[in-house]
């Protein structure tokens, strides 16, 4: 199964595109920050990881504030058919609570 579940902040966005093809599309860069339990040791983890929203939800995701933390669902899959980067694509996303 291919299911990424984050928490992050939106750092950066683009503007809203179309493909080739009509589909809206949103690229961006979501931060994470949290901490993690490793072998019994607390661990700070932050990174930057690339992200899109294709489709329906990209109007909405394009409508969030930047800074804002939420809850993302979605899948990871290279950013082009020979790349080895990786990126994340968006299929939904809610409110971030700390009490979830």
């Amino acid at each position: 199964m291919n299911q990424l579940r984050l928490t992050a902040a939106i750092a950066e966005r683009d503007v809203l595109r179309y493909t080739p093809a009509g589909i809206p599309i949103v690229s961006a860069v979501l931060l994470h920050t949290s901490d993690q339990v490793e072998a019994g040791i607390t661990r700070r983890t932050e990174f930057e990881i690339a992200a899109i929203a294709a489709g329906e939800i990209s109007g909405r995701f394009n409508g969030v504030e930047l800074g804002e933390t939420l809850q993302f669902t979605g899948f990871l899959a290279r950013k082009h058919r020979n790349s080895k980067s990786l990126v994340f694509h968006i299929t939904d996303f809610e409110a971030y609570s700390p009490d979830h």
